[in-house]
């Protein structure tokens, strides 16, 4: 089947899609390299980013003495929030434009990973925190130039932040998560080793397993690229510009590995092939997603985030309450896809079948059924929550939660199906349980 018979463009609609690859080295040892990076970056000062409980650990310690090796000088800033605010990014953005840094290195998940790309973006071009934060929400303005060097290195196997241009935080104000989108936040380099992912514990594996499986089955089911009106200019074709040849082969893969390995990595620490091969899934994952875009799952998840009462998941910390990214994500998954089956069944039925279901004689009436059912099994099988209900959310919280996903517009706009208010409070109804 051929890209032009798949992505076929109606008149006055995208012909085009943008490639927009990230660079990588995957592999044991890889994190030995960063010093090397950033020199040839020409990297003299970087501000090496990651959390309190990781400083002491063998990743960032590796990365700072490969740097200090390389006779780059390195200040560490360790204050990151797991799961960032504004508040926190703000904090994070002071400690950059004060340091005078030429080069940033972040060493951790994607709370991180973002946090560094929002620092530097506004060390580099200060502004108020909403000037580039995506509309409605913020003012949208584009990045006005490039950003210094950052090399991440991921310690977790999901966020895919590595590979794209997204930064996401908790704005406390509204109790709800957005993000900064553009090109010009992803990583100069991605330096993947799959080995740091041994010690982890199970829940956090799960979160990020499962952030992994959304981003591959979003990229796969979102509304294509030829479905949005023909820009004025390259500049004008937006960061997610939906499902596109380029995100299908990444999607496809992550999807095939993630049903491979997710649940092994989560129930087995001491399964090194299969939490390598969720390593790699979540960077397949995130080339995907970082070209394509994601959609409705996410979006519900950032306000299934941002309205936390009580919740706390083991493996994070216990100080505050917080639903980890990947499980406010993949809680909302099973009634999405429900939803946007009707869109393209095809696609939803191929990707229960890479998941691991079977679909033997299915038509496009079971590809609903089918793809929710294999996910809500592996959700089982890992111990996650099956659903927002089990977050503490019940029914008095439904029109809460769909105001603050209608308004996530980057997401909303990239899914399948239209979605109004009305249609966001029942998918909510639909994702309070699956037990």
């Amino acid at each position: 089947m051929s890209c032009a018979h798949v992505f076929a463009p109606d008149d006055g609609h995208e012909t085009a899609f943008t490639i927009d690859p990230a660079a990588m080295t995957f592999g044991r040892d890889a994190l030995s390299e960063a010093g090397d990076h950033a020199r040839a970056n020409g990297c003299k000062r970087v501000a090496l980013f990651t959390d309190r409980r990781l400083t002491a650990l063998p990743p960032v310690d590796a990365v700072a003495r490969s740097l200090r090796a390389a006779g780059v000088d390195v200040a560490v800033f360790d204050e990151v929030h797991v799961e960032p605010t504004d508040a926190s990014f703000r904090i994070a953005a002071a400690f950059a434009k004060e340091g005078k840094f030429d080069g940033f290195v972040s060493v951790g998940g994607g709370s991180v990973i973002d946090t560094c790309k929002a620092a530097a973006l506004y060390a580099t071009y200060p502004d108020d925190l909403l000037a580039y934060v995506n509309k409605p929400i913020g003012e949208g303005r584009p990045v006005p130039g490039p950003l210094p060097p950052h090399v991440a290195c991921p310690t977790t196997s999901g966020t895919g932040s590595e590979c794209t241009g997204i930064a996401v935080f908790d704005c406390l104000a509204l109790h709800a998560k957005t993000a900064i989108a553009s090109r010009r936040l992803r990583p100069t380099h991605a330096l993947v080793d799959p080995t740091v992912t041994r010690s982890l514990p199970e829940m956090v594996v799960a979160a990020s397993g499962f952030d992994v499986l959304c981003h591959a089955i979003e990229s796969y089911t979102a509304r294509p690229f030829t479905a949005r009106a023909k820009p004025s200019g390259m500049a004008a074709r937006p960061l997610s510009q939906g499902r596109n040849p380029w995100s299908d082969l990444g999607s496809r893969e992550a999807l095939r590995l993630g049903g491979k390995y997710l649940v092994r990595a989560v129930t087995d620490s001491t399964d090194h092939e299969a939490r390598e091969g969720l390593s790699w899934a979540a960077s397949l994952a995130g080339i995907a997603f970082g070209n394509s875009g994601v959609h409705l799952p996410h979006a519900m998840s950032y306000s299934v985030a941002g309205l936390v009462r009580d919740y706390r998941c083991a493996g994070y910390p216990a100080a505050e309450a917080l639903v980890p990214h990947g499980i406010s994500v993949v809680v909302n998954a099973p009634s999405v896809f429900r939803a946007t089956a009707i869109a393209s069944p095809s696609l939803h039925l191929e990707a229960a079948a890479l998941l691991g279901a079977d679909t033997r004689g299915a038509g496009p009436d079971d590809a609903a059924d089918i793809l929710a059912g294999e996910l809500i099994r592996v959700m089982q099988r890992a111990h996650v929550p099956l659903g927002v209900g089990a977050l503490g959310y019940g029914a008095g919280d439904l029109d809460a939660l769909a105001k603050g996903a209608i308004v996530q517009t980057r997401l909303v706009e990239n899914a399948p199906i239209r979605v109004d208010l009305p249609t966001m409070r029942s998918l909510f109804e639909r994702a309070l349980s699956y037990a």
